[in-house]
């Protein structure tokens, strides 16, 4: 297939997104796929083989959806138009009101023609598309800056990457909507997070905008979110006479819109429906807190205007919240796996809409002390969103005099060992390597392709070979047999051999790449080469000062508290000892290339944009390996803008901040490579 034309490689690559882009839309907004799982991955893997082979990636192209580098902070944007928030109200005499107050306004007694949907309780976001293509995609804000989330929205699967119209393609257009999580898949999150001892979130909406403002947008490509478009911005190139217009264009267009819209004539109708969502508000497979009421016609819209932060021509009717009245038998601590304690309530059982619940997370000790929660109290308890409960206030009246503080843990309730809480962090955090209740999820990381890659030890065989207790920590792997291993189920001479083979083959590697795979909190892959370029070995971070690391250039404050304190810890040390005398050796390439002479990139950060010559990755790895950094966003940080064909905004966005941009030979002439290099740059 390699011999192929460029002509030919080129039209079957935009055959392959648009077929691929297709299925997808039927599976994740149609919910009415047409080919099998196996299918749909035959062809992306093929997809996936020829953009890496020729390093042609379209815009829309579905592989581009899987995360980019980590951010070290989000860029901030200006919404064309303010992103307003809507009016509430809590009864129908208020929905009667508004009713009345916009016939005034209009100076008419006829009946005005409402849409009518559910109000979904997600994170508003806007997503900007310029002749067709996705370019910007940022969070509400305050209503008129917001956040640069675009590498994230790109993850969600729902979401257009390029405009699919049968008709009608803006110029430019602004689309708002609302992220979301559907109950059962937050529901799902939420327990694999307890049972990796890690803090639970309190609701859809904090787990949706959690995700949506990861630094790190793997993270969210890891999350199942969704999107409900139902609103627009700026718009040039397009008129819609309504709403209803609008939606379906969106619907045409590819876009997911509400699960349920009703365009009715006359208030009376606009509160039927209402009603109607809210007696049906459990059958919908997501979080709504209520209904929002639109005038259905732009023209009158426009007539009516706006507030200094809301539209006078909407309003949402918000759902009364269930909630419970309990006491608090006791509270425990529970560890996660990145050793993040955190404090639960266990609830004298209440029945809260038609639910028992027994048990709430009280998130942190700082939350603790700010409602002032203590074993024994009588509590409210709420179901928000009729989902999860969280204790919102305690009735301090009902006290005796008999209730306990819970203060917080010096020691980890799991292991007894040392716990740390960074300055300005509120999570409280167990920095012992042997930790019973974090090492099962430690280990998988410490396994991982990006950590020590050792094939096979994947998560279904680390549970096995701790549930048999044959490791405890990452030492005891280097110390596995084979005749350990056979002893398992599903284990054969054949694969305990290739096991421990891949075992041993991984004692090979170098400092930066095992420090990544210790999973030390805040030590990214990044983190962990820049701590590598200045300890020439494992030895000399034993017992490193939180000083000496700050003096690192791009090390901050939590970086270096999160190092500290694991090198600090004799637990630890005791076992990074054993596995060196088990055979670990860490060679540090990163050390002696910081030794050599100022390398042509140092210091300087390069944002990568557009199809370049060479594939990405490569092009990326040799910025690194020569001294630069490459970031994901264009800040005022950022020395330059590598920018190849069809760059998209990020190359509108340095012009805006007056950041060079060059081209693929004006790197190749900073670099003035070495004839190592020359195969990648020739």
């Amino acid at each position: 297939m390699t011999d192929k034309r460029p002509e030919a490689i080129e039209t079957e690559i935009e055959q392959l997104v648009r077929k691929l882009n297709e299925h997808g839309h039927r599976y994740h907004v149609l919910d009415a796929p047409i080919i099998s799982d196996a299918e749909y991955d035959r062809l992306y893997r093929r997809l996936l083989h020829l953009e890496t082979a020729h390093g042609i990636i379209l815009p829309d192209s579905p592989t581009q959806r899987i995360g980019a580098v980590p951010l070290e902070r989000f860029d901030k944007v200006r919404h064309a138009e303010p992103m307003l928030s809507l009016e509430n109200a809590f009864s129908r005499n208020e929905i009667i009101d508004f009713d009345k107050r916009l016939k005034r306004l209009l100076r008419t007694d006829g009946e005005i023609e409402y849409t009518v949907e559910p109000k979904y309780d997600g994170l508003a976001i806007e997503l900007s598309y310029r002749k067709g293509v996705l370019w910007l995609a940022s969070t509400r804000g305050d209503g008129y800056e917001g956040e640069d989330v675009t590498g994230n929205i790109r993850t969600i699967r729902t979401v257009p990457l390029k405009l699919e119209h049968p008709e009608n393609i803006p110029e430019e257009i602004d689309i708002r909507g609302e992220v979301f999580m559907d109950i059962a898949e937050f529901e799902e999150l939420n327990k694999e997070r307890r049972q990796a001892g890690e803090q639970p979130f309190a609701n859809p909406r904090n787990a949706a905008a959690g995700s949506v403002r990861q630094l790190d947008s793997a993270v969210t490509a890891r999350r199942k979110l969704h999107l409900a478009c139902y609103g627009i911005g700026a718009c040039r190139g397009a008129l819609f006479a309504n709403q209803n217009a609008f939606i379906q264009w969106l619907k045409a267009a590819r876009f997911p819109v509400p699960a349920v819209m009703h365009t009715v004539t006359g208030i009376d109708a606009a509160l039927a429906v209402m009603a109607d969502i809210e007696a049906h508000r459990s059958t919908f497979s997501f979080e709504t807190d209520g209904a929002v009421i639109k005038v259905n016609d732009f023209s009158i819209q426009k007539t009516l205007g706006t507030k200094t932060r809301e539209p006078r021509w909407a309003i949402a009717y918000k759902f009364a919240a269930q909630r419970g009245t309990t006491r608090i038998n006791a509270i425990t601590a529970r560890v996660g796996r990145t050793g993040v304690i955190t404090p639960v309530a266990e609830l004298e059982p209440v029945q809260i809409g038609g639910v028992i619940v027994s048990n709430s997370s009280l998130h942190n000790w700082d939350e603790i002390s700010r409602k002032d929660i203590r074993i024994g109290d009588t509590v409210i308890v709420e179901r928000a969103g009729d989902v999860i409960p969280h204790v919102i206030a305690v009735l301090k009246e009902s006290r005796t005099g008999d209730e306990k503080p819970f203060p917080v843990p010096q020691t980890c309730p799991a292991c007894g060992g040392f716990v740390v809480r960074e300055e300005g962090e509120v999570a409280v955090r167990c920095v012992a390597l042997d930790c019973p209740a974090q090492m099962r999820e430690k280990i998988i990381h410490f396994a991982s392709r990006g950590g020590m890659d050792i094939e096979g030890l994947g998560e279904k065989n680390v549970e096995l070979l701790h549930e048999h207790a044959l490791i405890r920590h990452f030492a005891d792997i280097y110390a596995l047999s084979k005749d350990d291993i056979m002893r398992l189920p599903r284990f054969g001479e054949k694969s305990a051999r290739n096991l421990v083979d891949a075992i041993h083959a991984s004692m090979n590697t170098t400092l930066s790449r095992f420090l990544y795979a210790l999973g030390i909190p805040q030590v990214g892959e990044y983190a962990a080469k820049l701590v590598a370029r200045n300890f020439e070995n494992l030895q000399s971070l034993y017992r490193v000062t939180p000083a000496r690391l700050l003096a690192i250039h791009q090390i901050g404050g939590k970086t270096a508290g999160a190092l500290a304190g694991f090198f600090q810890d004799e637990g630890n040390l005791r076992v990074l000892d054993r596995m060196l005398k088990l055979g670990l050796r860490l060679s540090n390439p990163d050390f002696a290339a910081s030794r050599h002479a100022v390398r042509p990139l140092d210091g300087l950060t390069f944002v990568v944009t557009g199809t370049l010559p060479k594939p990405r990755q490569e092009v990326e790895e040799v910025i690194a390996q020569n001294g630069g950094h490459v970031s994901s966003t264009v800040s005022k940080s950022t020395s330059y803008v590598l920018a190849g064909e069809n760059p998209g905004s990020k190359l509108h966005k340095a012009r805006t901040l007056g950041i060079p941009v060059i081209g693929y030979p004006d790197l190749l002439r900073i670099l003035k490579p070495k004839p190592a290099q020359q195969k990648l740059f020739s």
